[in-house]
């Protein structure tokens, strides 16, 4: 690959990360890329019409996306070859109650999500992201929209104490979640001062249909979140603060992505576990559709399916271990001819990819790393191994994958761990 045609993937790929804080907003810009690829985007609620030679996508809860192409010499029974990564990450989620008030401070409710170095979170510069609900009315007509949010400017800060009143802190650090790791958003006198909207809440609108005014919703919100939070978001968003119903919100680091080094080889960013992948996944899979011959030859189907929750085990409604991929290859296999044998006959003649991110040999500890097995910086792509099978890679698997590479000319080295002890997959 040219210099020039590198920088330009790197450049791509810095850009997905600061686009993507959360799954949600990850998924939104998957989507934005498919469409200006052609892609269209169908509702797993709705018939699905497929023809052969085109491309579809559909999403599941917002935070996990399914792309695919049909082969123009498709035929009902033919393989899928699937590149599968996810959008979440680990993170610090705001609590369904997040307001919290101690000693004159205004702090936000978080719990953990994943397994994560909380002990990195502190002193850093942060800010809230993800999805809020909000209700609108309009003639008469009451909708509830799903709306992505996320403020730019650092809100909050996770501070550690003086070295003055723990001494022992560099010799033994242990983090309570529960306890130290509360995001600070204010003082309470300042947030006093500062209030935007008056205490008597913001003009009713009428009949909400559900037996409660607006005061009341406010009233209701400001019992759970901080005024000032809920003031901030509905800024952000253009509405008022007692149309916010829910929301799923997590702490960012606005400090963004970007590339770095001494000789710029380097990405410094969060979340490249598994967005780095997501990202790579899903750029070959438009670059492999982006012609208009680039099906003309194709007898299967090209996939790509990026899942939330890998994080904490995969077994919700929108993870890997969901339904989403059965069904949808079912519902394909369908669309040309509805017969059951097929859809077992396809997955047989099917090729699945699971990319997630590998550890690099670390210089200050390398003994974590297991002996003849140590994956390095430039040493090409990684394939996991684990004997008790926390990866799906076998003899087969291996081989098939390192015939591909080769015919690419990409360098493959191999990883075997230790300990997967907490890996969910």
């Amino acid at each position: 690959m040219a210099k020039e045609e590198t920088y330009s993937v790197v450049s791509d790929l810095v850009s997905f990360l600061n686009a993507s804080p959360t799954a949600f907003h990850a998924v939104d810009e998957a989507k934005k890329r498919l469409r200006n690829a052609g892609y269209e985007q169908i509702s797993k609620r709705e018939d699905w019409k497929l023809e052969v030679g085109k491309k579809y996508f559909f999403t599941r809860n917002h935070s996990t996306i399914v792309a695919f192409a049909i082969g123009k010499r498709y035929v009902a029974g033919n393989g899928f070859h699937i590149v599968g990564a996810h959008t979440d990450s680990p993170a610090l989620k705001l609590k369904p109650v997040t307001k919290v008030t101690k000693c004159g401070y205004l702090e936000v409710g978080v719990q953990t999500y994943g397994g994560g170095l909380w002990h990195t979170w502190f002193d850093r510069d942060l800010t809230v992201a993800g999805r809020v609900i909000i209700r609108e009315e309009k003639e008469s007509s009451l909708s509830y929209l799903h709306r992505l949010i996320r403020i730019e400017e650092p809100i909050m800060r996770i501070p550690t104490l003086a070295i003055h009143l723990d001494r022992d802190v560099n010799n033994e650090f242990k983090v309570n979640t529960q306890n130290h790791l509360i995001p600070v958003l204010a003082t309470s006198v300042k947030a006093e001062l500062n209030k935007v909207v008056a205490e008597n809440g913001p003009v009713e609108k009428g009949s909400q249909g559900d037996g409660k005014n607006s005061s009341e919703k406010t009233s209701s919100n400001k019992l759970k979140h901080h005024s000032l939070l809920l003031q901030l978001l509905a800024s952000q968003i253009g509405c008022e603060p007692d149309e916010i119903c829910d929301f799923e919100l997590q702490a960012c680091d606005t400090q963004p992505s970007l590339v770095a080094g001494a000789a710029k080889e380097f990405i410094f960013s969060g979340r490249l576990d598994n967005l780095c992948m997501s990202f790579c996944s899903l750029k070959a899979l438009i670059d492999a559709t982006s012609s208009e011959s680039s099906l003309s030859d194709e007898i299967g189907i090209r996939m790509v399916a990026l899942f939330d929750h890998e994080e904490v085990g995969s077994k919700s409604a929108q993870g890997a271990g969901s339904p989403v991929i059965l069904n949808a290859l079912s519902r394909i296999t369908n669309s040309f001819i509805s017969d059951s044998k097929l859809l077992e006959k396809a997955i047989q003649r099917s090729f699945l990819v699971s990319a997630d991110m590998a550890h690099a040999l670390h210089p200050n500890y390398m003994d974590k790393h297991e002996d003849n097995h140590e994956p390095k910086l430039h040493g090409g792509l990684v394939i996991k191994h684990n004997a008790n099978q926390r990866y799906a890679t076998n003899a087969v698997t291996s081989f098939i994958f390192k015939e591909i590479a080769t015919k690419h000319n990409l360098p493959i080295q191999c990883k075997s761990t230790k300990s997967l002890a907490f890996y969910s997959s």
